[in-house]
Protein backbone atom coordinates (compact mmCIF):
# COMPACT_ATOMS: atom_id res chain seq x y z
CA UNK A 1 0.00 0.00 0.00
CA UNK A 2 1.34 3.41 -1.00
CA UNK A 3 0.30 6.40 1.13
CA UNK A 4 0.69 10.10 0.38
CA UNK A 5 -0.44 12.73 2.88
CA UNK A 6 -1.00 16.08 1.20
CA UNK A 7 -1.16 19.42 3.02
CA UNK A 8 0.44 22.84 3.26
CA UNK A 9 3.98 23.30 4.55
CA UNK A 10 3.11 24.19 8.16
CA UNK A 11 2.19 22.10 11.22
CA UNK A 12 -1.55 22.69 11.55
CA UNK A 13 -3.46 20.10 13.58
CA UNK A 14 -5.75 19.07 10.71
CA UNK A 15 -2.82 17.30 9.03
CA UNK A 16 -0.45 16.87 11.98
CA UNK A 17 -2.72 14.38 13.72
CA UNK A 18 -2.45 12.00 10.76
CA UNK A 19 1.19 12.74 9.99
CA UNK A 20 2.23 12.05 13.59
CA UNK A 21 0.04 8.96 13.82
CA UNK A 22 1.77 7.48 10.78
CA UNK A 23 5.17 8.35 12.22
CA UNK A 24 4.32 6.74 15.56
CA UNK A 25 3.15 3.61 13.79
CA UNK A 26 6.30 3.61 11.65
CA UNK A 27 4.08 3.59 8.57
CA UNK A 28 5.92 4.67 5.44
CA UNK A 29 4.23 7.53 3.57
CA UNK A 30 4.99 10.36 1.18
CA UNK A 31 4.78 13.69 3.00
CA UNK A 32 3.66 16.04 0.23
CA UNK A 33 3.59 19.79 0.94
CA UNK A 34 1.91 22.15 -1.51
CA UNK A 35 2.25 25.92 -1.70
CA UNK A 36 -0.60 28.40 -1.82
CA UNK A 37 -0.37 28.86 -5.58
CA UNK A 38 -0.80 25.17 -6.31
CA UNK A 39 -3.61 24.92 -3.77
CA UNK A 40 -5.50 27.76 -5.43
CA UNK A 41 -5.27 25.88 -8.72
CA UNK A 42 -6.45 22.69 -7.01
CA UNK A 43 -9.26 24.59 -5.33
CA UNK A 44 -10.54 25.47 -8.76
CA UNK A 45 -9.81 22.24 -10.64
CA UNK A 46 -10.03 19.59 -7.91
CA UNK A 47 -6.56 18.32 -8.87
CA UNK A 48 -2.96 18.97 -7.95
CA UNK A 49 -0.56 19.93 -10.72
CA UNK A 50 0.49 16.26 -11.03
CA UNK A 51 -3.13 15.18 -11.58
CA UNK A 52 -3.81 13.89 -8.05
CA UNK A 53 -7.53 14.13 -7.33
CA UNK A 54 -8.41 16.35 -4.36
CA UNK A 55 -11.95 15.47 -3.19
CA UNK A 56 -14.11 18.51 -2.39
CA UNK A 57 -11.21 20.70 -3.62
CA UNK A 58 -9.72 21.04 -0.15
CA UNK A 59 -6.88 19.86 2.06
CA UNK A 60 -5.77 17.72 3.82
CA UNK A 61 -5.97 14.83 1.42
CA UNK A 62 -4.71 11.27 1.79
CA UNK A 63 -3.93 9.28 -1.33
CA UNK A 64 -4.06 5.51 -0.76
CA UNK A 65 -2.68 3.79 -3.83
CA UNK A 66 -4.86 5.44 -6.51
CA UNK A 67 -7.71 6.49 -4.21
CA UNK A 68 -7.96 9.97 -2.71
CA UNK A 69 -9.60 10.55 0.69
CA UNK A 70 -10.63 13.91 2.11
CA UNK A 71 -11.72 15.35 5.48
CA UNK A 72 -9.56 15.64 8.59
CA UNK A 73 -11.39 13.12 10.76
CA UNK A 74 -11.76 10.48 8.05
CA UNK A 75 -8.06 10.67 7.23
CA UNK A 76 -7.09 10.66 10.92
CA UNK A 77 -9.20 7.56 11.60
CA UNK A 78 -7.62 5.72 8.67
CA UNK A 79 -4.10 6.60 9.83
CA UNK A 80 -5.00 5.90 13.45
CA UNK A 81 -6.17 2.38 12.60
CA UNK A 82 -2.91 1.66 10.79
CA UNK A 83 -0.93 2.94 13.77
CA UNK A 84 -2.93 1.41 16.62
CA UNK A 85 -4.17 4.82 17.78
CA UNK A 86 -7.80 4.18 16.82
CA UNK A 87 -9.72 0.96 17.59
CA UNK A 88 -10.77 -1.51 14.95
CA UNK A 89 -13.07 -3.48 17.23
CA UNK A 90 -14.46 -1.16 19.93
CA UNK A 91 -17.26 1.03 18.63
CA UNK A 92 -17.79 2.92 21.88
CA UNK A 93 -14.15 3.95 22.17
CA UNK A 94 -14.11 4.87 18.48
CA UNK A 95 -17.19 7.07 18.91
CA UNK A 96 -15.66 8.80 21.94
CA UNK A 97 -12.55 9.60 19.92
CA UNK A 98 -14.69 10.81 17.02
CA UNK A 99 -16.63 13.25 19.17
CA UNK A 100 -13.43 15.00 20.26
CA UNK A 101 -12.09 15.22 16.70
CA UNK A 102 -15.39 16.68 15.53
CA UNK A 103 -15.60 19.12 18.45
CA UNK A 104 -12.07 20.41 17.83
CA UNK A 105 -13.01 20.81 14.16
CA UNK A 106 -16.10 22.82 15.18
CA UNK A 107 -13.98 25.17 17.29
CA UNK A 108 -11.42 25.54 14.50
CA UNK A 109 -14.13 26.63 12.04
CA UNK A 110 -15.42 29.18 14.55
CA UNK A 111 -11.92 30.62 14.97
CA UNK A 112 -11.42 31.05 11.24
CA UNK A 113 -14.82 32.68 10.83
CA UNK A 114 -14.29 35.17 13.66
CA UNK A 115 -13.06 38.45 12.24
CA UNK A 116 -12.84 36.99 8.76
CA UNK A 117 -12.28 39.55 5.98
CA UNK A 118 -11.87 42.42 8.48
CA UNK A 119 -8.97 44.83 8.58
CA UNK A 120 -6.17 43.71 10.96
CA UNK A 121 -7.09 46.06 13.84
CA UNK A 122 -10.77 45.17 13.63
CA UNK A 123 -9.96 41.49 13.29
CA UNK A 124 -8.02 41.50 16.57
CA UNK A 125 -10.93 43.20 18.35
CA UNK A 126 -13.38 40.67 16.95
CA UNK A 127 -11.10 37.76 17.84
CA UNK A 128 -10.74 39.00 21.42
CA UNK A 129 -14.51 39.21 21.73
CA UNK A 130 -14.85 35.72 20.30
CA UNK A 131 -12.19 34.36 22.65
CA UNK A 132 -13.93 35.81 25.71
CA UNK A 133 -17.33 34.46 24.73
CA UNK A 134 -17.86 31.54 22.36
CA UNK A 135 -14.35 30.10 22.47
CA UNK A 136 -14.29 30.15 26.27
CA UNK A 137 -17.71 28.50 26.40
CA UNK A 138 -16.58 25.75 24.02
CA UNK A 139 -13.30 25.19 25.84
CA UNK A 140 -15.09 24.88 29.17
CA UNK A 141 -17.20 22.12 27.57
CA UNK A 142 -14.04 20.41 26.36
CA UNK A 143 -12.47 20.60 29.81
CA UNK A 144 -15.60 19.18 31.42
CA UNK A 145 -15.58 16.10 29.21
CA UNK A 146 -12.00 15.00 29.93
CA UNK A 147 -11.68 12.48 32.80
CA UNK A 148 -10.34 13.58 36.17
CA UNK A 149 -6.71 12.74 36.96
CA UNK A 150 -6.10 11.29 33.50
CA UNK A 151 -3.19 11.94 31.17
CA UNK A 152 -5.36 10.92 28.20
CA UNK A 153 -8.76 11.82 26.79
CA UNK A 154 -9.75 8.16 26.85
CA UNK A 155 -8.29 6.75 30.08
CA UNK A 156 -5.44 4.31 29.37
CA UNK A 157 -5.81 4.66 25.58
CA UNK A 158 -3.40 6.92 23.71
CA UNK A 159 -5.26 7.96 20.57
CA UNK A 160 -5.48 10.36 17.67
CA UNK A 161 -7.80 12.49 19.85
CA UNK A 162 -4.92 13.22 22.24
CA UNK A 163 -2.64 14.18 19.34
CA UNK A 164 -5.35 16.40 17.83
CA UNK A 165 -5.97 18.20 21.13
CA UNK A 166 -2.24 18.69 21.76
CA UNK A 167 -1.64 20.10 18.28
CA UNK A 168 -4.73 22.32 18.47
CA UNK A 169 -3.63 23.67 21.86
CA UNK A 170 -0.14 24.29 20.54
CA UNK A 171 -1.60 26.40 17.75
CA UNK A 172 -4.03 28.42 19.86
CA UNK A 173 -1.47 29.18 22.60
CA UNK A 174 1.43 29.98 20.27
CA UNK A 175 0.51 33.61 19.62
CA UNK A 176 -0.31 32.73 16.02
CA UNK A 177 -4.04 33.32 16.54
CA UNK A 178 -4.78 37.04 16.69
CA UNK A 179 -6.45 38.11 19.93
CA UNK A 180 -5.74 34.88 21.85
CA UNK A 181 -3.59 35.16 25.02
CA UNK A 182 -0.76 32.65 25.22
CA UNK A 183 -1.47 31.68 28.83
CA UNK A 184 -5.18 30.85 28.63
CA UNK A 185 -4.53 27.12 29.07
CA UNK A 186 -3.78 27.71 32.77
CA UNK A 187 -7.53 27.89 33.35
CA UNK A 188 -8.03 24.37 31.97
CA UNK A 189 -5.98 21.94 34.09
CA UNK A 190 -7.32 18.73 32.52
CA UNK A 191 -6.65 19.90 28.96
CA UNK A 192 -3.24 21.14 30.05
CA UNK A 193 -2.44 17.78 31.65
CA UNK A 194 -3.27 15.86 28.47
CA UNK A 195 -1.32 18.35 26.34
CA UNK A 196 1.74 18.10 28.59
CA UNK A 197 1.64 14.30 28.49
CA UNK A 198 1.51 14.24 24.69
CA UNK A 199 4.17 16.94 24.44
CA UNK A 200 6.59 14.75 26.41
CA UNK A 201 5.83 11.58 24.46
CA UNK A 202 9.10 10.46 22.79
CA UNK A 203 7.42 9.73 19.46
CA UNK A 204 5.86 13.18 19.46
CA UNK A 205 9.23 14.83 20.05
CA UNK A 206 10.57 13.13 16.94
CA UNK A 207 7.74 14.60 14.84
CA UNK A 208 7.72 18.21 16.05
CA UNK A 209 8.07 20.84 13.36
CA UNK A 210 9.05 24.36 14.43
CA UNK A 211 7.15 26.13 11.66
CA UNK A 212 4.10 28.13 12.69
CA UNK A 213 0.76 28.81 11.12
CA UNK A 214 -0.80 32.26 11.32
CA UNK A 215 -4.59 32.50 11.54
Amino acid sequence: MTLSLIYFDFPFWRAEVSRIALNIGKIKFNDIRVDREEFMRARSSGKLDDGTIIPFNQLPCLKVNDESIAQTAGIARFCGKLSGLYPNDNNITAAKIDQFLDFITDITVLIFNSGRDLEPDQKIIKRREFFETEFTRKFEMLEKNIPENSDLIITNYFSIADIALWSFVGWTTSGAVDGFPKDFLNKYPKIKRVSNFVNEHPDILKSVNDKQFKA
